[in-house]
């Protein structure tokens, strides 16, 4: 018996519409077909029509008015996010949106209802929870070898002048809101549903065009967990690397292509006490505490089938955990709930920034 395959209509052709997911959907054919595309570029539907053999329409609204879709990705531009997607809900249709989903908890909050009220699935395009480094820092963490963390880094750095749309405020542009989903979707992750963060925020424009931020300086707290230190910067000449965690019994450092941890362990080493006297080396003459520990380590290179990105293996692997949500009835991986996290906390790191948002 063979499975079923969802028909999908994408909203916009793109960077995000047609080069991540058209690109990766045309790639697993057994699970999605793209039956229809909305753009109003003339080009860009001819080349849809091309590529895919399906239809393209001038709008969004005329593409739902005259197809029976399964799903339908929303790769409008941000800031048309929340209302095509809220209109989507309210018409009866599961929507895969594109990140950010909206601007504030309001408007997610707005979307969450819709789904509820319509019964239809809201998907959030978060795909770096697939991210396979961010998995194998996982799976380092839960292992216990670090110890207690007691910081993590995540570092999305480089230097790079941008004036195109998404530098924009009133498009939702902005490092944060265009990068941030990523790292800070990761970052929340390790805090859990139990509670929100603390949240400090520093942000500023530096080699951007627009008026929204380049820079983010983002530290978030919360009692018994790690403290993360969240960097996206446009003008950093010497980035560094993405992750770097320091734990208790030794760190991980690396990128999302080669990650390396190191560790001691607590049963291997030298026994010490508390001395509230002056030390003194064997001669007689002060001296620091010193030890010899023995490390172990470890690392991991990403692996990732011939032929794909790691980019397309975590777009194929959102694609296929929604697939079962809509088929087998699999709940959602990635939730509305969560990214509403995400958006209290960019709305909080507004609000610390009057000097470039108004809130």
């Amino acid at each position: 018996m063979s499975q079923k395959v969802l028909k999908v209509g994408i909203i916009g052709q793109g960077r995000s519409g047609r080069d991540i997911h058209g690109n990766l959907l045309v790639q697993i054919k057994e699970y999605y077909t793209i039956v229809a595309v909305a753009d109003s570029i003339p080009e860009r539907q001819k080349r849809a029509e091309q590529e895919y053999g399906c239809k393209a329409y001038d709008t969004w609204e005329e593409m739902v008015a005259n197809e029976e879709l399964d799903l339908v990705v929303n790769a409008s531009p941000s800031h048309l996010h929340f209302p095509i997607t809220l209109e989507l809900l309210n018409k009866g249709f599961h929507v895969l949106c594109e990140k950010p989903l909206a601007k504030s908890v309001e408007e997610v909050d707005q979307l969450i209802e819709a789904s509820k009220r319509s019964g239809k699935i809201l998907a959030v395009f978060q795909q770096s929870r697939y991210q396979p480094a961010f998995v194998q820092i996982q799976k380092v963490i839960d292992s216990g070898v670090l110890g207690r963390i007691v910081q993590i880094d995540f570092s999305l750095n480089g230097f790079a002048r941008r004036w195109d749309w998404q530098t924009l405020q009133s498009n939702n542009g902005g490092n944060l809101m265009n990068t941030g989903p990523h790292p800070l979707d990761q970052a929340l992750q390790l805090f859990g549903s139990d509670g929100l963060p603390q949240v400090t925020c520093m942000m500023d424009r530096t080699n951007t065009f627009g008026d929204a931020e380049d820079y983010v300086k983002l530290i978030l707290r919360k009692q018994g967990y790690p403290t993360i230190d969240l960097e996206i910067s446009s003008c950093a000449a010497f980035p560094n690397e993405q992750f770097n965690i320091q734990g208790t019994n030794g760190g991980l450092h690396g990128t999302a292509g080669k990650l390396e941890w190191k560790y001691f362990k607590p049963e291997e080493a030298p026994d010490q006490k508390l001395t509230k006297e002056p030390l003194f080396d064997s001669n007689g003459m002060p001296a620091y505490c010193k030890e010899t520990l023995t490390w172990h380590s470890e690392s991991w290179d990403v692996s990732i089938p011939e032929g794909k990105s790691a980019f397309d293996h975590m777009t194929e692997k959102l694609y296929l955990m929604l697939y079962r949500t809509l088929c087998n009835g699999a709940p959602l991986e990635i939730t509305p709930q969560q990214v509403r996290q995400q958006m209290w906390v960019m709305e909080e790191c507004r609000r610390q920034n009057p000097q470039i948002y108004i809130v």
